[in-house]
């Protein structure tokens, strides 16, 4: 089977839908014999923060001579970024002999698995059969009912929690947080990066106070400059210095969470300095061209859109940027919008149409007061009319392009990035 024949046909899994519960991943997993025993699980879940947390730690691993497997999503390109071993997207070959052996596996029994779930049970059976030491896993949403929830993780790290996926995970913290913290078992560490008092609530409700690191009290002396020429962020924490490849005020919170972990693993500061100093992970303050310079973040909650004006007040005024935006419609439009337009006084909002959840510029319009935004429906013409202002206006310093991963991702497609 070729590969996009074989990726449409694991994409068809999606039409069984979400299902809450655990008893088709424990059914796959002994189907192929429990692949997710074989290594140690570092389990990483939380509303923003898990993909660079995530990155963070399989890069230290990876300095320190570990075999690492890490799990994530969603893809940005292709969906071999989804399962990496140390550092490498698993090929299309190999894409091909796994599924192969997982849809043989499930031919008997009567499971039924959505697409997240035959994807996790490829990603633990691809990880044992490459020896792998340690596994970073991902959580795709919540926690408790989350496919990769079978694994027992000897780390559980909750980043963070705000109000999202209220359809499954709860309309308030406290309920969030209970699903998010479903990933905390018995032998687990818990390290914890987020003060708010109904999230400790939960997250201590499933582990004592006194067995739970919670990073911004235990290293609440750590400062930090963001360098705007490189778009680094120095770190400064126990009298050492950390220049972290990934940018942002939200990366400090992301590195601590990070830099327990790997302090729990016995990896020395030296091996946590080199891994942090080169990592690479797309659409987080992404910078895609220096001439004109565009970002690429996928702020694609309210969370994530302040922690992107963060970054912004510190380097531009509102009339110093450009942004393109499209944002998907269970988000909180309005309010994202709103902080946008805190952000810049050049918006242009795109379509998503193509993707389910998406919606057009012109949909987009309809959520806002319509002050400073413009449409271009195309992304390629979204893109030309910002590099157009910026050529015209000498204020102009920077092109943003935001409001949800799908929207770095179809720009990256548009030019072939």
């Amino acid at each position: 089977m070729e590969i996009k024949e074989l990726l449409e046909e694991l994409y068809s899994y999606s039409f069984f839908g979400i299902k809450l519960g655990l008893d088709n991943m424990k059914k796959i997993c002994e189907l192929l014999g429990n692949p997710q025993d074989k290594y140690k699980i570092i389990h990483v879940s939380g509303t923003n923060g898990k993909g660079s947390t995530s990155t963070m730690v399989e890069n230290a691993l990876l300095y320190s001579g570990k075999r690492v497997g890490k799990y994530t999503s969603p893809h940005i390109i292709k969906f071999n970024e989804r399962i990496r071993v140390n550092g490498k997207e698993i090929s299309d070959e190999k894409i091909a002999e796994i599924y192969s052996k997982v849809k043989e596996a499930i031919k008997t029994s009567d499971v039924k698995p959505t697409f997240f779930e035959m994807t996790t049970a490829m990603m633990f059976l691809y990880f044992a059969e490459e020896n792998i030491e340690y596994a970073v896993l991902e959580v795709g949403m919540g926690g408790r009912f989350d496919a990769t929830n079978v694994a027992d993780g000897d780390i559980a790290i909750v980043t963070n929690v705000s109000v999202e996926h209220t359809d499954y995970l709860g309309d308030n913290i406290y309920d969030i947080a209970k699903e998010k913290a479903g990933i905390i078992k018995n032998k687990s560490k818990v390290i914890v990066g987020d003060e708010n008092e109904d999230f400790l609530k939960a997250i201590y409700e499933r582990k004592s106070e006194d067995k739970v690191i919670n990073v911004l009290k235990k290293y609440k002396d750590v400062t930090y400059k963001l360098d705007f020429k490189n778009f680094r962020t120095n770190i400064s924490l126990e009298h050492k210095n950390y220049s972290l490849s990934l940018f942002g005020d939200y990366q400090v919170k992301n590195f601590l969470c990070a830099y327990e972990a790997l302090k729990m693993l016995n990896i020395d500061e030296e091996i946590i300095k080199k891994g942090m100093s080169n990592l690479i992970w797309q659409c987080r303050f992404e910078i895609y061209s220096k001439e004109p310079l565009t970002v690429l973040e996928g702020a694609h909650n309210v969370d994530g859109m302040n922690n992107l004006k963060k970054i912004v007040s510190h380097g531009y005024d509102s009339n110093q940027v450009v942004m393109i935006v499209s944002i998907l419609k269970d988000k909180k439009i309005e309010e994202m919008l709103e902080i946008c337009q805190e952000m810049s006084d050049n918006i242009i909002l795109t379509s998503l149409k193509e993707n389910k959840r998406g919606l057009s510029g012109e949909e987009l319009l309809s959520y806002s007061n319509k002050k400073n935004m413009t449409v271009k429906e195309e992304m390629k013409e979204a893109y030309l009319y910002g590099q157009k202002i910026l050529k015209n206006d000498e204020n102009k310093k920077i092109i943003i392009v935001c409001g949800s991963f799908y929207t770095c991702e179809k720009f990256k497609n548009s030019f072939k990035f």
